[in-house]
Parts: structure tokens; sequence; C-alpha cells
């Protein structure tokens, strides 16, 4: 599953610049699929939802940062365990529940997000 950021987090910001997708954002500022990835056109998230190569998305928070499901891979493929929960002072980088995913999931989204 993805993981998400809940209402603890400080806005420290060390979590966004350890996400190898760049799935982490600051609260307010759009996002885009391409952002950090190889995607050379339209991407399919594997739920079937179709998201825009170049097109910015409304935050999904606007105070605190946050964690775009459909760009977070854990870190699978990059490290053995998800980076931004690694560096997070206050431990509010926390799987969620409502976006189960199994590795086999989250190693596909990988390579579509990175084209390998």
């Amino acid at each position: 599953m993805s993981l998400k950021i809940t209402n603890e987090c400080i806005n420290c910001g060390a979590c966004e610049i350890e996400c190898p997708n760049k799935a982490i954002y600051q609260g307010g500022v759009k996002w885009s699929i391409s952002d950090g990835t190889s995607i050379k056109k339209e991407f399919i998230y594997y739920k079937g939802k179709k998201i825009y190569k170049n097109k910015k998305y409304k935050p999904i928070s606007n105070k605190i940062y946050y964690i775009v499901k459909e760009k977070c891979t854990e870190c699978i493929g990059f490290f053995k365990y998800p980076q931004c929960a690694a560096v997070c002072p206050v431990d509010c980088c926390i799987k969620d529940n409502n976006n189960k995913e199994n590795n086999k999931d989250l190693l596909l989204k990988k390579n579509n997000l990175h084209n390998k």
C-alpha cells in the first residue's frame, strides 16, 4: 500500500527530498505525474485511472505535506524501507490502509513511473 502523512506533520520537509518518485509535495502545491519521473505519455494508474502527463492536479492538502498515492511505491525497487518514514522526526509517514497494494503492484508502478 502507499503511504500517507498524518496531521501530526510539522512541515519540516525532510520527507520530500528523500522520495525517489517525487510523490511528496508541500501543502498547497499542485502535483503532476511527470514530476521526478520519466513518464512520456499519460499514465494509467493500475486501478484504471488515467493521469495526464503534464496536467497539474489539485493539492491533496493545503496545510501539511502530502503523498500522492498514484506515485508512492513505498520505495520498492529503490530502498528496503520507505525513506519518508525513516527520516520523519514525528513518525507521521504511515501506511495508508485505504489504498492497499501488494509488492508486485508497487514494483510495477515504480517501473511504469520510470519506464523500466
